[in-house]
């Protein structure tokens, strides 16, 4: 039997999973890259491999060729199990570079804003806003994140240096000028060696330390070629030269999501979850060493490890975000439904009835707690009333989300599905 339970009845909170990845020359045919030794195909697939595994709600990349049509088309593949659930806001850039920056979201929990061009000295650092579609809206009211994804000047010596250290100082110089007291979040590709290089010193111990960003796992150091810092190391997944990664194995620390002070202490909605940094399939145990060589790392599931190991040099960062925002509301009265009904209990099949108010497409998903998708069903909804019926005899029992979304990617209603 199933007992379908308004979900806008309780004091809910919601958490979103971050993710950032430099992809290592996606799309591009430069610098010893070329079809072969990273061929966009194979590519697609570890990706497609390590989205399933990770399901971010946000997922920012480095190293993607600057081309509207490569980013529509990793939009495809990231969408390939939850058709319409990712999208990306429109590529924009005033630096030309082979290379560029760029960004997917979850549409069910989350609605693009707007976006702008921190700053544009070697590469463009790009600034996302998004706002958390919740009950709040109603009121006006709801969390708001904001991402700034940056691909600072690699390479070692003093000159790169100094160019990473203007880089930082134009990005802080612009959140001096705009809103200093919001949820951001810092992350990318530095290309730091450590924190007493002037480009961290710029981030986290900036003279208007109200704007400061801070490491959520406090790791203080040089941590190039140090072993004490071999848990947090994300470059190079290889040992060995394939004429495109960097390798020698993993010995570096470049890629970092910082955390504003509002999101460390949860001042506006938006609060870090503690513990929930990890350098993905970082075991601690390959420090100079390539992901696969031996001994087996058994942090993540072998085929992500695989992908993990073959797909970039760099290993992908990751944390979670308490959102201390209602979920399962009545965000139908704003969108494509006016009514979702339904009978209850049921046993086997979840019947559905909806009056919309046009004709138009709309997926309705099943979540367990964990944020696996069970079911999924995308359907055409005529205009005015209409009914939709969809076997649930496969779930197991216990607590499940339901989620009514239309063809815009918006949340329309969610509501707790007891098994």
């Amino acid at each position: 039997m199933l007992v379908l339970l308004y979900a806008g009845t309780m004091e809910a909170q919601d958490t979103l999973t971050v993710l950032q990845y430099n992809l290592l020359q996606y799309g591009n045919d430069y610098d010893g890259c070329n079809s072969t030794n990273n061929n966009v195909t194979t590519k697609d697939g570890y990706i497609k491999t390590i989205i399933n595994y990770v399901k971010p709600d946000i997922f920012s990349v480095n190293e993607m060729v600057a081309s509207e049509a490569m980013m529509e088309h990793l939009l495809g593949v990231i969408n390939t199990t939850w058709t319409s659930r990712y999208k990306r806001p429109a590529f924009v850039h005033s630096n030309a570079p082979y290379l560029a920056n760029a960004i997917y979201y979850n549409s069910i929990k989350l609605t693009f804003q707007k976006q702008a061009i921190v700053q544009d000295y070697v590469r463009d650092i790009n600034l996302f806003k998004f706002y958390y579609n919740s009950s709040d809206l109603e009121n006006g009211d709801t969390a708001f994140v904001i991402c700034m994804v940056a691909h600072l000047k690699a390479g070692s010596g003093t000159d790169n240096s100094n160019k990473r250290k203007v880089m930082a100082t134009n990005t802080m110089n612009y959140l001096k000028n705009h809103d200093q007291n919001a949820n951001y979040l810092m992350m990318g590709d530095f290309n730091i060696y450590g924190e007493t290089e002037p480009a961290w010193l710029q981030f986290t111990m900036n003279s208007n330390s109200s704007i400061n960003f801070n490491d959520p796992v406090n790791q203080s150091g040089d941590w190039h070629n140090n072993y004490a810092f071999r848990n947090y190391h994300t470059q190079s997944t290889h040992s060995s030269d394939n004429g495109c990664a960097s390798w020698g194995g993993m010995d570096d620390r470049f890629d970092y999501i910082l955390i504003s002070n509002y999101v460390k202490n949860g001042t506006e909605h938006v609060k870090y979850v503690d513990d929930s940094y990890w350098a993905v399939g970082q075991d601690g145990q390959h420090f100079n060493e390539g992901l696969l060589d031996p001994p087996t790392n058994t942090s993540v599931p072998s085929d992500v490890l695989n992908a993990l190991g073959k797909n970039s040099d760099h290993l992908p960062v990751t944390l979670k975000l308490s959102v201390d925002q209602h979920v399962g509301i009545d965000e139908y009265q704003y969108s494509l439904f006016t009514d979702i009904s339904f009978m209850n209990p049921v046993n086997n099949r979840l019947q559905l009835k909806m009056v919309a108010r046009k004709s138009s497409s709309a997926t309705i998903a099943i979540f367990d707690v964990a944020g696996k998708l069970r079911i999924q069903k995308t359907t055409t909804i005529p205009k005015g009333k209409s009914g939709y019926s969809i076997n649930v005899s496969s779930l197991p029992s216990g607590l499940y989300i339901v989620h009514f979304v239309d063809k815009n990617g918006v949340a329309v209603s969610r509501k707790m599905l007891k098994r």
